[in-house]
């Protein structure tokens, strides 16, 4: 059968998938381009980019809904049980006969949500009949593409299936069965998951690149195979029906159709309704028995095209199902005697609360867990390198024991508290799944899933207050009855102790029970840790007081010593500049918080000094602590430090020794250049004198387990032979000042110790302090001053050229229209776009809320806006003058146009002059788009508006003034206030799009400082050649510039020879008409 003579069948809501999903598509192109070497965008928003993609792909996937809500115009869906006595037959040796139990409608409630489940995995034993196609290109190569990625690629799809029981026949139900209709959703993505339910009226298949799916609907019946209510498992049996993806017969390629232009909008389907899926849940849930288990199978004879090979499925209990503690004898097998001895906490104070889950529950649930490198491990063989009791795929095996980018995620986090209470404080109960998360998979949808395999372990354990620890057995993938598989302790704890070697707010182990040795077990004991972070210290885990212990401080004082020698600079530094100090405040602590939020960094950086803008990254400096403050102040709920009531003052006077303040924070680089240390654990001095952090650093080396065992002075597997000195900009001044952060970190080892890296000296976008936030309010209103004030004398200006031309009418001719134009231009664009007529070129912020809800600011702007239009309507007026006195030159003298001034020459001249330099322009400003780079231009021609009049001075070789001395010097030096405003100030940060500030790379700058200097002597240079034209004249000026042979400029012509002057502006002219009387023509100011 021919792919031709298949059944095609693609709904309206297929056509929107493809589209969605085309558009995940292309921004997964836009993110391959951002990995190369000529990156422009910083790698943080790498992860923003992946996160959307999957957003937009998961919409793609529930069949065009968001959150899985039905639209308005969907129709209604009727369910039918026209199959029923098909299934029966079908699943005679699957289910039992009918009993005398009671009748199974009592236990209606909640099944569909019981039944349930979401992103499980799903595999096929693969011998000649695949269900389903995957398309991708590897790399964005045009290579083949077939059923699955063979090779090991950094985005390997995932086989994950979805099943939602859609409707129950409460109506018609026996003993121990009822009938019920589903819908399964199984596909191989590397887009999103399945998460929502998809569109029930439509089953079939879509292929995508990098994604394929399949829905199956279903209709059957559950039966409750147990003898009682805790026993056996429930059973559902269903016949589903949909459009499969057409297969040859040639098993070694059965997907050729791929190859052909189309596949994707049209894809060869088969009508099939012989599909069977049984599916077995346990009636009770527990640590052997929390898996979910089935098949779907073809009921078709192997030689039917529509045949594929069985396809296994596997999840565990929903959210809804309850889940047993009973599994005391394995627990007992991994934790007696309880607590298990371990040196992993050796000096380490632990959490021993009564919110322990909580706590427990929030810190696994919002990110995945960290694996640590078996930097402690000498064993022989592929010990060292192997991830615990997981089995490992290429990604994970390619690292080598250091585990870079391998996480755990701790999943469905369940607590009991019993009865009977513990024998030395509070007992808990806890289960959960610990999911091994890939370097290739997103760990937010790896939290997802629900498939087990031998990628996780199902674990259950105890918690007693006394000792802290939390000890589980763990059993790998499926278990059977005899248990097999449950071989791994894993121990958590959660500690409350913190140093520059200890940052992690969680610490556990995975380790094998066989005889408690680690020498006689197949892996060695796997460590995983979650990092701290400041904005997760509240609630009940800071009123158990957590505290951090300083151990580098005498290093740090000599990074002082070094880094900062006696000098003149230094003295003045310390006497005219301020930096982040503490300040009066309701608390010590509050203090210490404040200074600890300006201290703290989250922006982009760049090389010091930059080499290019591709070098882009994102910093992060997190200040964990700083005196004795752990964390953040948060009113009286912080207790982790217990202080004098009372405000606090800050003093007049300090020694020096006594303003330096302890520190300790995480540094955060993203980007593969500092793979190697992208996080680094610091802690040092404070110098708010000088506004300077001096760290001693310790960073997670992610190396192979030989050469991390081979380094016999790591700290805890830690490399701590790092100097880091944080520079912050002054808080005064700042106008003056470049507010950028500098940032440098070195090696102290020798460069050929295979740990040592090359320093690092990055500078960040500006930045704002806290109490600086409102200076981009005050700056606002200064610089709208500034533009009210030019607009207005910018005003007068244009006043008094119109007064003086209607004294002058003889030469308001010689006026240039063209200059004019450009002028009107310039005050037309703001009103037109809301662009600012004055200091565009040197405003540095963004509208922001906090910039509206300003009254002054927007007086400012009202005012500002008024002045741009009366601004507007005088050039208008002095355009409508100078032109109505040319019509009456043309008038004087029709048969002789020439004697009038015309600027037809003039803007031909003008435009030529003003096309090369922006191509000149352009060239030097490569990396800006061209339009860019013109709307930058248009105010340059601004800058440059007498250029027009230079011109016609020549052209019409005038011997007159048309332009007043207060006209044209006056809006030179307001057209070169901005520059000079820009040369000596910096600009102020924007705390709202910091990331948009291009001045950190000055090839971007379009008014670099260079420029500033150039334009206006250009500008002025104009100016003095209009005043030098009007008060020579052209034929003085050319014999002037006469020297003999060489002339400069051409001898007067009699062309614009001026014709008598005009006394007044309403005149006799003459003209005839066809009665032949005199008429006036009167000039009606």
């Amino acid at each position: 059968m021919s792919p031709n003579s298949v059944d095609f069948n693609f709904s309206r809501s297929s056509h929107l998938q493809l589209i969605i999903l085309q558009i995940s598509q292309v921004e997964q192109q836009a993110k391959d381009l951002k990995d190369q070497p000529f990156d422009l965008q910083s790698s943080s928003s790498h992860q923003t980019d992946h996160n959307l993609r999957l957003a937009i792909a998961q919409v793609a996937i529930d069949g065009g809904r968001f959150g899985g809500f039905r639209s308005r115009n969907e129709p209604k869906i009727t369910y039918k049980y026209d199959r029923i006595d098909e299934v029966k037959k079908k699943c005679s040796s699957i289910l039992p006969p009918d009993s005398n139990k009671k009748p199974y409608g009592k236990r209606l409630y909640g099944i569909k949500d019981k039944l349930s489940f979401i992103n499980g995995d799903w595999w096929q034993d693969l011998d000649k009949s695949p269900l389903m196609p995957f398309y991708h290109k590897p790399n964005g190569s045009n290579s083949d593409p077939r059923l699955n990625v063979s090779s090991f690629d950094s985005r390997s799809p995932l086989n994950l299936v979805s099943f939602w029981v859609t409707d129950v026949d409460r109506a018609h139900r026996s003993r121990n069965s009822v009938n019920i209709n589903g819908i399964l959703q199984l596909g191989i993505t590397m887009l999103g998951s399945f998460g929502y339910t998809p569109y029930e009226n439509d089953p079939t298949f879509h292929i995508y690149q990098d994604h394929s799916d399949l829905t199956v609907s279903f209709q059957g019946i559950v039966y409750d195979n147990s003898e009682d209510d805790n026993n056996g498992d429930t059973v559902i049996c269903l016949l589903g029906s949909t459009m499969l993806p057409f297969r040859y017969r040639d098993s070694s390629n059965p997907w050729d159709w791929i190859k052909e232009p189309g596949f994707m909008t049209n894809p060869p389907l088969n009508q099939d309704d012989q599909i069977l899926l049984t599916i077995h849940y346990p009636k009770t849930f527990t640590l052997t028995k929390r898996g979910i288990s089935g098949v779907l199978r073809s009921l078709n004879p192997k030689t039917n095209e529509k045949y594929f090979d069985d396809v296994h499925i596997s999840s565990s209990l929903s959210g809804s199902a309850s889940y047993e503690f009973k599994s005391q004898k394995l627990v007992s097998k991994a934790c007696a005697p309880y607590p298990f001895k371990e040196n992993v906490t050796d000096g380490i104070g632990l959490y021993k609360g009564s919110d322990f889950c909580l706590i427990l529950e929030r810190f696994t649930g919002q990110d995945p867990l960290t694996v640590v490198p078996n930097w402690k491990c000498n064993r022989p063989g592929n010990v060292c390198s192997k991830l615990g009791p997981f089995d490992s795929d290429d990604s994970i095996r390619s690292t080598n024991g250091s585990f870079k980018g391998v996480r755990l995620s701790f999943q469905d986090v369940r607590c009991e508290e019993p009865s009977v209470k513990g024998k030395n404080g509070k007992y808990l109960k806890v289960s959960g799944i610990i999911r091994v998360v890939p370097p290739y998979e997103n760990p937010y949808r790896a939290a997802q899933r629900t498939g087990l395999n031998n990628m996780t372990l199902s674990v259950e354990g105890m918690w007693e207050s006394s000792s802290g620890q939390l000890c589980m057995i763990g059993c790998r993938g499926a278990v059977d009855q005899e248990s097999n598989g449950c071989d791994s302790r894993v121990c958590l704890y959660i500690p409350l102790s913190f140093s520059i070697q200890q940052r992690s707010i969680i610490i556990g182990t995975i380790s094998s029970v066989e005889d408690g040795d680690t020498n006689n077990s197949s892996y060695f004991p796997l460590v995983f840790e979650k990092l701290v972070r400041a904005s997760e210290l509240y609630d009940q885990y800071t009123d158990s007081k957590p505290y951090y212990t300083y151990s580098k401080i005498k290093f740090a004082g000599s990074v002082l010593e070094k880094t900062e020698p006696f000098s003149f600079g230094t003295v003045v530094k310390k006497s005219l500049l301020n930096f982040p100090k503490l300040g009066d405040a309701d608390s010590y602590l509050l203090a210490l918080s404040v200074l600890s939020e300006d201290l703290t960094l989250h922006h982009p950086a760049v090389p010091d000094p930059q080499a290019n803008r591709a070098s882009r990254t994102d910093l992060q400096v997190e200040i964990l602590s700083i005196g004795p403050l752990f964390g953040h102040y948060w009113s009286l709920l912080n207790g982790s430090v217990t202080e004098e009531d009372g405000p606090y003052h800050s003093k007049e006077t300090y020694t020096e020794k006594q303003l330096l303040l302890n520190v300790s924070a995480q540094i955060s680089l993203s980007g593969p250049q500092y793979g190697n240390f992208s996080n680094l654990f610091v802690e040092g001095l404070y110098h708010p004198l000088v506004g300077k952090m001096y760290l001693m650093g310790c960073r997670d080396v992610r190396a192979s387990w030989n050469v991390l065992y081979e380094s016999m002075d790591l700290e805890n597997g830690l490399d701590c032979w790092i100097e880091v000195v944080v520079s912050y900009p002054p808080t005064t001044t700042r106008w003056l000042v470049n507010p950028t952060a500098r940032i440098s970190i070195s090696s102290q080892r020798n460069a050929v110790d295979p740990l040592y890296f090359k320093p690092v000296k990055l500078q960040t976008v500006p930045i704002m302090y806290r109490a600086q936030r409102e200076d981009i309010l005050s700056r606002q209103g200064v610089e709208g001053i500034l533009r009210a004030l030019t607009l207005s004398v910018a005003i007068a200006c244009i006043l008094s050229e119109l007064f003086y031309i209607k004294e002058n009418s003889d030469s308001s001719p010689y006026v240039s229209i063209v200059m004019l134009s450009v002028q009107a231009f310039g005050y037309a664009i703001p009103l037109v776009t809301g662009a600012e007529a004055i200091f565009k070129k040197s405003k540095s912020y963004e509208e922001s809320w906090v910039l509206e809800k300003s009254q002054m600011i927007q007086v400012i702007d009202y005012t500002v806006k008024i002045l741009v239009l009366v601004s507007f309507s005088l050039i208008i007026r002095l355009y409508q003058k100078v032109w109505r006195a040319r019509v009456r030159l043309y008038s004087r003298a029709p048969l002789e146009p020439s004697r009038a001034p015309s600027d037809k020459r003039v803007l031909l001249v003008t435009v030529v002059i003003h096309l090369v330099g922006f191509v000149c322009v352009f060239m030097v400003h490569k990396v800006q788009p061209w339009l860019v780079e013109l709307e930058e231009y248009a105010g340059l021609v601004q800058d440059f508006f007498l250029l027009p009049q230079v011109i016609g001075n020549l052209i019409w070789q005038i011997g007159c003034i048309p332009l007043r001395k207060s006209y044209f010097i006056g809006l030179t030096v307001i057209q070169l206030l901005p520059h000079v405003y820009d040369y000596i100030r910096s600009p102020i940060p924007n705390p709202y799009f910091s990331e948009e500030y291009e001045f950190v790379d000055p090839r971007l700058d379009f008014y670099s400082k260079v420029g500033d200097v150039l334009i206006p002597v250009i500008a002025v240079l104009l100016a003095v050649l209009v005043h030098v034209q009007q008060k020579l004249g052209y034929e003085k000026l050319a014999r002037v510039l006469d020297f003999g042979k060489f002339r400069v400029l051409p001898r007067p012509s009699v062309a614009y020879e001026r014709l008598p002057p005009v006394v007044a502006e309403a005149e006799m002219t003459s003209g005839v008409n066809g009665d032949g009387v005199m008429r006036k023509d009167v000039d009606i100011e």
